[in-house]
């Protein structure tokens, strides 16, 4: 995709999160010679744990991450092995265990640190701006907005991006829309050195991922970089006030609490309950109700989470994120005006993000009753299929 010159103006461009939209963004920005700031509220790239692993998609993020000139870098970053799926009944009988061929590259895995690092590493020193959380972002006279920030600075700027994620505090300049829970909620187990300290669970999880669900519940692990695994207890939990009301927060009361949820299912599984490392961290899941759409506002467009937050299961939340970031981009290099390039983006990403939903759907159905069955496993030879053959028509369009 070839861009056409740049626009002689030079807006002042703040993107407010440098998490994997907002990065991609910053990048192509800056390979078309564009400025831009990049607002965040952490230390540092690696001031705090950035989550687990993400499979990175042919026809989206890996398309986003060619623009940014960085695809070679991902490739010998990611772990093509990372794409293997096991899937499991509450009983542990193994419903379909798929290898991917040596050479698959449709959705390879790569570390949300690494990743993230890659990212803010091509950017030009000075890009990002750490240590800075946004308190509030207002509108001014001149059709401009204000940005002011926990540490007391402010910054004034043409066009405002809301790249910050679930909570996004530049979403209310656009909508008054608001995460919901999901009504499932995962409680996070850790496994550390997991070959040598933890070889039951390493064979259980193998290179890939490994799911087992039924009765409403289950256990999910993923294996990522350096011998970690990370193991997600999906439980449904009643929400108070909007929000989940939470297990007892004592590592031992919750593993006891888990337990007794668990009870009847498989040892084999009853070991991401058991033998984690360290205190279990509770994750609820949020949604954003879709379509979620927003009247244009002149200034400001969102991306990603903050756009269009969506149940984690297929995998779309990073990869969406970095293709909308990069047709932003791509969007702001090929128009006279920012306001024409933000129309332009949000009338491709809206209707995208509007007919994927926000994956309740998805969760009501692998959580649900009773016990599953190989009929309920997604092929997931075709799905790489599917990300080569949707890759190849964003490149033809």
């Amino acid at each position: 995709m070839n861009a056409t010159p740049t626009p002689a103006s030079a807006p002042r461009i703040a993107v407010i999160g440098a998490g994997p939209g907002g990065l991609t963004c910053a990048r192509v920005l800056e390979r078309h010679g564009i400025a831009v700031t990049v607002y965040e509220r952490d230390a540092s790239a690696d001031a705090r744990d950035q989550g687990g692993t993400l499979d990175l998609h042919a026809d989206s993020g890996q398309i986003a991450l060619a623009e940014a000139g960085l695809l070679d870098e991902f490739f010998a970053l990611s772990r093509p092995e990372g794409q293997a799926k096991r899937a499991l009944n509450r009983h542990g009988e193994v419903l379909a265990d798929y290898t991917p061929p040596a050479d698959e590259d449709a959705a390879p895995e790569i570390d949300r640190g690494p990743l993230r690092t890659l990212l803010a590493d091509s950017l030009a020193p000075g890009t990002v701006r750490w240590g800075h959380a946004l308190r509030s972002a207002a509108a001014l006279p001149d059709g401009t907005h204000r940005l002011t920030f926990d540490n007391g600075t402010t910054a004034d700027a043409d066009l405002v991006i809301g790249a910050d994620g679930a909570w996004s505090r530049v979403r209310p300049l656009v909508s008054d829309a608001v995460p919901v829970h999901s009504g499932v909620t995962f409680i996070e187990a850790h496994f550390d050195r997991v070959d040598t300290d933890h070889p039951e669970v390493a064979a259980l999880v193998g290179d890939g991922h490994t799911f087992a669900t039924g009765d409403h519940k289950g256990l999910l692990a993923q294996r990522n970089a350096n011998q970690h695994v990370r193991a997600y207890i999906a439980v449904r939990e009643e929400s108070e006030g909007g929000r989940p009301a939470g297990l007892p927060g004592d590592t031992e009361a919750v593993r006891a609490a888990l337990l007794e949820q668990f009870t009847g299912w498989d040892e084999r599984l009853r070991l991401l309950i058991t033998d984690n490392d360290g205190p279990y961290v509770h994750r609820p899941l949020f949604v954003l109700p879709a379509p979620h759409t927003w009247p244009h506002t002149p200034g400001v467009t969102l991306l990603g989470d903050a756009a269009h937050l969506m149940s984690p299961f297929g995998g779309n939340g990073a990869n969406l994120a970095m293709l909308d970031g990069c047709e932003l981009a791509l969007a702001l290099a090929r128009h006279d005006t920012v306001d024409a390039a933000v129309t332009a983006y949000e009338e491709v990403m809206l209707p995208r993000a509007a007919a994927l939903g926000d994956g309740a759907d998805i969760l009501a159905r692998v959580f649900g009753p009773g016990d599953r069955t190989a009929a309920d496993v997604p092929d997931f030879g075709r799905e790489k299929e599917e990300y080569r053959r949707a890759a190849a028509a964003y490149g033809n369009r």
